[in-house]
C-alpha cells in the first residue's frame, strides 16, 4: 500500500476500515509465525534500511525543506533529521530487537492446584496496535520492529512534517517482511494526513486493540477524548533534577548540563532543576547556572536564583509546568528534599526525575516519594530510553500506571492468557 496524499482519499472512513481489516487478517497469520521467522523478518528489515540510506536521506531532505518553510523550531527540525549516523542507528536498533529473547510463550507464572489442575499464565500478543506519533521518523522503524517482535500487527500514523521520511522507512519495513515470507500488512502506514482518519481509527473497537499516542499534549488529549479503545499515553517530558545539599559538586554540574543540553528536543531532557537552599551559600547553584549559560541556556529562576544569577529571567508559575524542548530551563531553590518531591509531584509529568546526592538515605527517600515512571539517582535524565535500558528501542515512554510504565519494549506489547490443563476434571 503506497502512501497517498489526503486529497487522493475521497472516502476516509472506508479507507480506515480497509486498514483495520487488513491488519486483522495479518494478525491472524502472525499466530502461525514462529519466533525464528519473526527474527529473520527483522534482520531483513534492518538490511533494507541500510540499503536504502540514500533514498531515506532524499525523502528526509524534502521533509526538512518543508519544515523550514513552515517555520518549525530548531528542536523540531533536529527531531526530524535523518543522516547516515541516525539511519545506521535505526538499522542497529532493529537488529537489537531481533536478537532479543522472544517474549511470546513465556510462562509468567504457573502452579498446580490441590485438585490436580495445572495453571499457566502465558505471554501472548495484544493483537492490532495503532501508534500515532509526531516528528521523529525513526519511530516508524522502532515501532514496527517492536510490534513484529511481539507478534502484533500495527497501523502507524505519523505526522505530516515527516510524511516522506515515514513513507520511505515503511517501504523498507514492508519489503523486509515480504522477503521473509510474511504479510506486508503486518505493518501499515496511514497514507493520509487528514486528522479525521485518526478519529475513525480510534473508534474501531473490536478490531484495533490498543492506541499509543506519542507527541504533544494536544495530540494526546485529542486521542484520549476520541478513543473507544484503550490508550497508553506517552505524555509530556517535564523532567526534573534535584540537587541535594550534600552531593559531589562536579557531578551535579555535569549531570545538570548533560540533562538539559545533550539534546534539548527530546522528552527525557530536563526542563526544571531544583536546588537545596544550602547550595546557594556553597556556590553550587551559581556554578551550575554559569555552566548552563556557557551552553547558551536561558535560565528562568525564582527569586533566590535571580539573586545569585542576575541574568536569569524571573520565572512565572507557568514555567514550572512547561516542557520547553529548547535551550531554556526553570530553576527553583527549595528548603529540603520533601519540598523538592512535592514540587515534582505537583508540576511534573511522571516521566523521569533525578536526584544528585551523596547520601544513600536521601536517595532512598527521593525514590520512595517521587511519583514518576523513572526515578534516577546520580545520573542524567537522558538515560531514560528504551535503547539505554537494553530494550533495543521503545514504543514510547508510558507515563500511565496501567498497563505499562516507563520505556516500553516488546514484552510490554503483550498481554497474557491463562492455560488450564486437567485430566477429565469436572466441578462438583
Amino acid at each position: 500500500m503506497s502512501t497517498t496524499h489526503a486529497t487522493e482519499i475521497q472516502d476516509v472512513p472506508s479507507y480506515c476500515q480497509q486498514l483495520a481489516d487488513q491488519a486483522c487478517q495479518a494478525n491472524q497469520t502472525l499466530s502461525q509465525v514462529t519466533g525464528q521467522q519473526r527474527t529473520e523478518a527483522l534482520l531483513s528489515v534492518a538490511n533494507q534500511i541500510e540499503q536504502a540510506t540514500d533514498a531515506l536521506k532524499q525523502a528526509n531532505a524534502l521533509d526538512l525543506a518543508n519544515g523550514q518553510e513552515a517555520g518549525l523550531s530548531s528542536a523540531m527540525l533536529d527531531r526530524l533529521k535523518l543522516d547516515d549516523k541516525r539511519i545506521e542507528a535505526m538499522a542497529d536498533s532493529v537488529r537489537q530487537i531481533a536478537h532479543q529473547p522472544d517474549p511470546l510463550g513465556e510462562i509468567i507464572e504457573g502452579s498446580v492446584r490441590p485438585n490436580g489442575l495445572q495453571l499457566q499464565k502465558v505471554r501472548v500478543p495484544l493483537g492490532v496496535v495503532l501508534i500515532i506519533f509526531e516528528s521523529r521518523p525513526n519511530v516508524t522503524s522502532d515501532a514496527a520492529a517492536l510490534c513484529i517482535k511481539s507478534g502484533n500487527a500495527v497501523i502507524l500514523r505519523g505526522g505530516k512534517e515527516a510524511l516522506h521520511s515515514n513513507a520511505a522507512i515503511a517501504t523498507c519495513v514492508r519489503e523486509g517482511l515480504t522477503q521473509a515470507g510474511l504479510s506486508q500488512d503486518i505493518v501499515q502506514l496511514v497514507g493520509t494526513t487528514d486528522r479525521f482518519a485518526v478519529g475513525v481509527l480510534l473508534k474501531l473497537e473490536g478490531q484495533i486493540d490498543l492506541a499509543i499516542p506519542r507527541g504533544g499534549k494536544s495530540l494526546i488529549k485529542a486521542v484520549v477524548e476520541q478513543a473507544h479503545i484503550p490508550v497508553i499515553k506517552h505524555y509530556t517530558g517535564n523532567c526534573h533534577v534535584y540537587v541535594d545539599a550534600q552531593c559531589d559538586a562536579q557531578m551535579a554540574v555535569d549531570i545538570c548540563v548533560n540533562a538539559k543540553t545533550h539534546r534539548t528536543g527530546v522528552c527525557n531532557a530536563t526542563e526544571t532543576i531544583l536546588f537545596h537552599k544550602d547550595t546557594v551559600e556553597s556556590g553550587l547553584l551559581k556554578q551550575v547556572c554559569d555552566a548552563l549559560a556557557v551552553k547558551g541556556v536561558e535560565i528562568r529562576g525564582d527569586e533566590a536564583t535571580c539573586s545569585v544569577f542576575p541574568s536569569a529571567v524571573k520565572a512565572t508559575e507557568a514555567d514550572w509546568d512547561e516542557e520547553y524542548l529548547d535551550l531554556i530551563v526553570a530553576i527553583r531553590v527549595v528548603d529540603d528534599l520533601d519540598q523538592a518531591t512535592a514540587h515534582i509531584n505537583k508540576h511534573g509529568s511522571r516521566h523521569t526525575d533525578a536526584i544528585v546526592t551523596s547520601q544513600v538515605a536521601a536517595a532512598n527517600r527521593f525514590v520512595q516519594q517521587v511519583d514518576t515512571a523513572n526515578a534516577f539517582i546520580n545520573c542524567s535524565t537522558r538515560f531514560s530510553d528504551g535503547g539505554e535500558y537494553g530494550l533495543g528501542a521503545e514504543i514510547g515512554i508510558s507515563t500511565d500506571k496501567l498497563h505499562a510504565r516507563g520505556p516500553m519494549g516488546a514484552a510490554d506489547l503483550t498481554t497474557y492468557k491463562w492455560i488450564v490443563t486437567g485430566n477429565g476434571h469436572i466441578r462438583g
